[in-house]
């Protein structure tokens, strides 16, 4: 019985000796650091040259190895001292005097080691989230002044409690009491605090308070945001790390929180204004268009490649958009509908707006056109990307009228598609195909669906039983049958094209729909055959890749696989085939007298159309043997005209074809680019047959549409 009792009195000593032992050695270093404050007389040296830092470190590894002695989730005395002495509450006061000379850098260490290597739950108690937002306060206020490394760790330990338990949000953000639920009120300064405040015997001798707690617009948040912009890369990189996992807290009501108690959302617009604002005018559109989709995480390792004036202006933008887009990608829905709806009113309608509306010059508009693709090429955040479709194209689903225009936005963007400037055109139709690659439904609803519901282009009356007729003449063309030109149907099947059998399904064959988009242009002017170039398959092999891509951005619309059927379409007013087809068809008629490049654009944004799974885009533009309503055209009818206007030219042009083969042989390298006349035609006509070869190959990987007619 003695040795058993013997037993448990020695554990008791050895248990309770070190605690006492601890706890001795934490208040003499903590006594050795406020003594300083009372004994210094040099107020130059560094806080590095003193015994601080070593007596912070003892102190930690105190708590720490306190902790290990103790059952989990108890606290031990050297803890308790720490909590009920405010040691957290001075330091952080001390570190707001920043004397000695580098001591904020200190205290930073130390409120990030503690928080990170002691597992006691610390933020719930007052006198440490109180300093806690002291320190954030500092970092929001002093911006690259030498710590910001010390400052991007304290708020990734912050970061990771909160992720570990949201409800600590609450406290970081605003300071509330575990005791009342409400803000602290910063209480009196100890004397250590007020010889902080007043160094070197400068004090009044009366206690001095604190003039009123941390701001709360200076909290985690603003410190992050802070920290994001900074010139060191790492800092930068790893404040966004973190304030992407605040951002993304599962907990909806922390997620509210983080909305409504901080500027996260202004902050994070505002940001992008300004560097948008920044990027110099003058900036070439063509370099705007080039530099590519931009990754915030790899900013700035390819300063060197493809320098050009204003090139870091851009990448600042366009790294920043792209972090938003991945802010909000990974955000909690309540937050990431919060930055979006910011986005859209400050940026968007509040930037973007104004500037795209005003024609004050072409180079504006073509600059601004150039950043406004790049903008949507960078987003892809679900609604991030809504709010911008609906801010280019406005709302409206149902059928367009002529000279309807319900969002002014969209009619003019859809304008300068046709503008007299070429350059303009162009731009604005590379916006239009970058739109169209976005996996959001309203940008083909807006563009050419709404128009296509009813399928009002076709002819309602009974065709011939077994043969469909061809497209409409245009009884504008001087009476020119093109059906019946010998040139214009040389080449062609020996079945005529305007007379194909029909396939059990209603549709021609997909053979025969392919010849004939393939047939379309005349021998005469078809030049690829003569070339080294790739054959037929490149063309099959580039729309399987551009088809694969449309039908996987569609799956989630729902989008039926086959046309609609006649007996339930009632077209109300007059077929009408809408702004953008129009402009795109309106091209189409042209294409033989407008610069090449401005031919290549407007046939690729058409191929775009045409590779959507759609059946009644399918039906619209790639199917032959339509048969139109009075009045209307087709895609296939549009290349008729244009193939009987080719047709006619090339009688008029001595030496047609040597020309042409000259020409395809310079844009492809193979010899000097001279001037001569009508290259513009001969560009056109190899554009044409480039076009037809496209179409073809889209119709054959798609294959017929399903179900009836």
């Amino acid at each position: 019985m003695l040795s058993r009792l013997g037993a448990l009195l020695q554990q008791a000593v050895e248990t309770r000796e070190p605690s006492v032992d601890l706890l001795e050695a934490f208040t003499e270093h903590w006594k050795g650091i406020t003594g300083y404050y009372l004994e210094a007389t040099d107020e130059s040296v560094p806080a590095r040259q003193t015994d601080i830092p070593w007596r912070l470190k003892q102190m930690l590894d105190i708590l720490v190895h306190e902790e290990k002695q103790r059952p989990a989730g108890e606290a031990g005395p050297c803890l308790e001292y720490l909590l009920q002495h405010k040691v957290l509450e001075t330091l952080s006061t001390l570190g707001k005097a920043e004397y000695p000379p580098g001591m904020r850098q200190q205290v930073l260490l130390f409120f990030t080691r503690v928080l990170g290597q002691v597992q006691h739950p610390l933020l719930h108690y007052l006198n440490v989230h109180r300093p806690v937002q002291k320190l954030l306060q500092l970092s929001s206020d002093r911006l690259g002044c030498g710590t910001e490394k010390e400052e991007v760790q304290f708020a990734a330990v912050l970061c990771a409690k909160i992720k570990q338990d949201p409800t600590l949000l609450a406290y970081i953000l605003e300071g509330k009491s575990i005791l009342n639920g409400r803000r602290a009120p910063e209480l009196p300064a100890s004397p250590v605090e007020e010889r902080a405040e007043h160094p070197m015997g400068t004090t009044t001798g009366s206690p001095a308070a604190e003039s009123s707690p941390p701001r709360r617009d200076s909290n985690l948040v603003t410190s992050l945001l802070g920290l994001c912009k900074s010139q060191k890369k790492r800092v930068a990189l790893k404040a966004r790390e973190n304030l992407l996992l605040l951002v993304g807290l599962a907990q909806e009501a922390a997620a509210a929180r983080l909305v409504r108690s901080s500027a996260l959302c202004p902050l994070l617009t505002e940001h992008l204004c300004d560097l948008y604002s920044a990027v110099p005018p003058g900036t070439d559109p063509a370099d705007v268009l080039a530099t590519g989709r931009a990754s915030w995480r790899s900013q700035g390792d390819s300063a060197g490649d493809g320098v050009f004036p204003g090139k870091e202006s851009l990448d600042a933008f366009l790294g920043w958009l792209d972090y938003l887009d991945e802010l909000v990608m990974g955000a909690h829905p309540v937050v990431a509908d919060a930055i979006a709806e910011a986005v859209d009113e400050k940026f968007f309608q509040g930037v973007l707006q104004p500037r795209l509306l005003q024609i004050r010059s072409e180079l504006t508009v073509l600059s601004t056109t150039a950043m406004l693709t790049g903008t949507v090429r960078q987003i892809h955040a679900p609604p991030l990307l809504h709010r911008l479709v609906l801010f280019l194209l406005g709302p409206d689903w149902h059928p367009e009228t002529p000279g309807d225009t319900p969002h002014p936005l969209r009619t003019q963007l859809i304008d300068r598609c046709n503008h007299l400037s070429d350059e303009i055109s162009l731009a604005s139709l590379q916006l239009f195909e970058e739109l169209l690659q976005k996996p959001h439904e309203h940008v083909a609803r807006s563009l050419v669906l709404r128009n296509l519901e009813t399928r009002g282009y076709l002819q309602r009356g009974p065709p011939a039983p077994e043969e469909r007729g061809p497209p409409e003449a245009d009884p504008d063309e001087d009476g020119l049958d093109l059906e019946e030109d010998p040139y214009f149907t040389d080449g062609f099947p020996d079945a005529g094209f305007g007379m194909v059998k029909k396939s059990p399904s209603g549709k021609g064959h997909v053979s025969e729909v392919v010849s004939s988009f393939l047939c379309l242009v005349p021998e005469e002017a078809k030049t690829s055959s003569c070339m080294e170039e790739g054959g037929y398959d490149t063309y099959v092999h580039d729309a399987l890749g551009m088809v694969q891509a449309c039908r996987a951005s569609a799956a989630p619309w729902g989008w039926p696989l086959s046309p609609r059927p006649l007996d339930t379409c009632h077209p109300e007013v007059t077929f009408y085939e809408g702004h953008f087809l129009k402009v795109l068809f309106d091209r189409m008629t042209r294409i033989l007298d407008q610069p090449y490049s401005l031919n290549l654009q407007v046939t690729s944004v058409l191929s775009r159309l045409a590779a959507l799974p759609h059946p009644h885009l399918h039906e619209y533009l790639l199917d032959p043997y339509l048969n139109l309503a009075p009045g209307c055209r087709s895609l296939f009818s549009v290349l008729v005209r244009v193939m009987g206007d080719l047709m006619q030219r090339l009688q008029r042009v001595p030496q047609f074809r040597a020309k042409l083969l000259l020409v395809r042989r310079q844009l492809l390298g193979l010899v000097p680019g001279e001037q001569m006349d009508h290259t513009m035609l001969f560009k056109g006509v190899v554009v044409l047959e480039e076009f037809c070869k496209e179409l073809a190959a889209i119709a054959l990987v798609k294959g017929p549409p399903e179900g009836p007619p």
